[in-house]
């Protein structure tokens, strides 16, 4: 595969991505079809790409930034349905879809088919999150999805290395490829979070945005490949790196958080747009190994589409029987009471089962020999590895909004509760900004006057009071009384009593630009204690950090900058 046809693939993707964008298609889906259809045209190359390019250079930034802009706290609340879902579905999965292919290919060793059970087994939740947001799936259900996204990679791709070793070797111990799994699990999150340590000290000592991003770029490369050298699981390092780093970047400069935002969407944007179209791209390609096989496209066929059907009915089956787990408490998950998935919710997880980038970079990495042997049906088991992940595309993919539409599944009471929320965070940091007021007035007092400090402290502080509380009544009408304070009125006044016409002196703006960065980081200290004790939702703490963000950064861009520069 030339770069020059890499190149026309990656930028067909994002032209159809765009238009897909534009009119609110789910680009996924689109993408896969469209690629499939520009395959037939007989002047189209085959599209081969080395396996180990996707799993080393495709997966490793897509899972962290996923898991950035993923909750710890959230992620830690649902653990134990995550890893219900994330190790326990992975491996039924896995095992129903190997005895069934086992079954249907005799011939064929169970390892093998235990094979094609690891690269179909784990849903990608890219599609489904996407789909998720646009019509408003409650935040416990998406982090569901994402959780699971995150680990059953691990376990998947963990099994799926024991299972070719085990083709290489003819035979398999359980016990080994248990202390396989727990070295994998054990290495991979150390490895993980001792590099994103690393990179948190690195990243609270840098004023330049520029080179934190670009140490941010390289953070998950390095998590996963360090963890793959020692025997860990390298998609758990980049979890639990991302995780690690998502949830502490509030301690970093705002300018690193600007900055990686718009990066993060533009990579994933681009490695998700040339992943999906790379998967219809391939398929008539694949069909065509399975006509030179000895078993014939029609077998092939018969074959994959049985195999998709399995993997469509274990996962709803799976959630149904294993539902009483989701009430269990977990010692250190943390999880709140009655905070378990509703009858719809858990149906809307059971059809959110759309594989995706991991299924597609393990088939094709499927070795053409094993123990000096042609690995046994190889174009069969990668038809019904694309079938899989084609079929459940376009199969769940297209319906799975006419299920949340149907079912009547939507997040109304989590906006009222996050609005409340927002609306007591807003006062409470108007009451940390106060303290920071009073803490300066005695220094402003030496340098500008008793009179003029207090006219000063007092215009800043009403005006900080007065719009806290109007966006908390906004946010929250039912609870004006508690949240509004009866010295706003008072504040307020003083305003009016300040002269527009007033203008700062040089030295009165960079104490003013001075007191306002304090200001700033008062409130960030506020938005991150409610959220450590559980008391502001990470979603709306992140929304409200990032109007805090820009205000930092209007400030580095305003007059007093310049002058206090010169």
């Amino acid at each position: 595969m030339h770069s020059v046809e890499v190149f026309l693939l990656v930028a067909g993707a994002v032209a159809v991505t765009a238009v897909c964008r534009r009119r609110g298609w789910p680009a996924p889906l689109v993408l896969v079809a469209a690629a499939i259809v520009v395959s037939f045209v007989p002047a189209i190359p085959r599209f081969e790409i080395e396996p180990e390019i996707l799993l080393d250079f495709v997966l490793p930034p897509l899972l962290y930034s996923a898991a950035l802009s993923s909750s710890y706290r959230d992620f830690r609340t649902s653990l134990n349905s995550i890893t219900r879902l994330g190790v326990g579905l992975v491996l039924v999965s896995a095992v129903a879809v190997a005895l069934v292919f086992w079954w249907m290919e005799p011939a064929v060793p169970f390892l093998a088919a235990l094979v094609l059970g690891a690269v179909v087994a784990p849903p990608d939740a890219v599609a489904a999150a996407a789909v998720g947001k646009r019509l408003g799936l409650p935040r416990r259900v998406m982090t569901l999805l994402s959780g699971e996204s995150l680990i059953n990679d691990a376990t998947s791709l963990t099994l799926y290395k024991v299972a070719l070793a085990g083709v290489a070797t003819g035979a398999w111990a359980f016990a080994e490829g248990l202390s396989t799994f727990a070295l994998a699990v054990g290495a991979g999150v150390a490895v993980g979070l001792v590099i994103a340590f690393v990179v948190h000290l690195v990243r609270l000592r840098l004023d330049d945005p520029v080179v934190a991003s670009a140490i941010g770029l390289l953070t998950p490369f390095a998590a996963y490949w360090s963890a793959e050298e020692l025997a860990g699981s390298g998609v758990l390092a980049v979890v639990a790196a991302g995780l690690y780093l998502g949830h502490t970047s509030p301690r970093a400069g705002y300018a690193t958080r600007l900055y990686e935002e718009p990066i993060w969407s533009t990579v994933d944007l681009l490695l998700e747009a040339f992943t999906f179209a790379l998967i219809g791209m391939q398929l008539p390609w694949v069909v065509r190994d399975v006509i030179a096989s000895d078993q014939g496209l029609g077998h092939g066929i018969a074959v994959s589409l049985v195999v998709l059907l399995v993997a469509i009915l274990v996962r709803p089956v799976y959630i149904v029987v294993t539902a009483r787990f989701d009430h269990l408490r977990l010692r250190g998950s943390h999880r709140p009471p009655r905070d378990s998935l509703s009858g719809r919710e858990s149906a809307v997880v059971s059809w959110a089962g759309m594989r995706g980038v991991v299924t597609l970079a393990a088939a094709a990495a499927i070795p053409l020999t094993s123990a000096g042997e042609p690995f046994p049906e190889r174009a069969t088991i990668q038809l019904a590895a694309y079938t899989v992940a084609i079929g459940t595309l376009l199969l769940q993919g297209l319906t799975l909004p006419w299920v949340i539409r149907r079912l009547g599944v939507g997040s109304a009471d989590e906006s009222v509760r996050d609005a409340a929320q927002e609306a007591a965070v807003r006062v409470a940091t108007a009451d940390a900004v106060q303290e920071v007021l009073e803490r300066q007035r005695e220094d402003w007092s030496e340098h500008l006057g008793p009179e003029r400090t207090d006219e000063l402290i007092d215009r800043l502080s009403g005006v900080w009071r007065a719009r806290a509380t109007a966006a908390a009544v906004m946010l929250d009408p039912d609870s004006a009384d508690e949240l509004v304070p009866d010295e706003t009125s008072g504040l307020t006044a003083a305003i009016r009593q300040v002269s527009p016409s007033q203008v700062p002196t040089a030295e009165e703006g960079l104490r003013t630009q001075r007191l306002r960065r304090e200001i700033v980081a008062a409130q960030r200290e506020v938005l991150m204690e409610r959220r450590d004790s559980g008391d502001l939702d990470e979603a709306v703490m992140r929304r409200m950090m990032r109007e805090l963000d820009l205000e930092d950064e209007s400030l580095s861009s305003s007059w007093v900058t310049r002058v206090q520069r010169r």
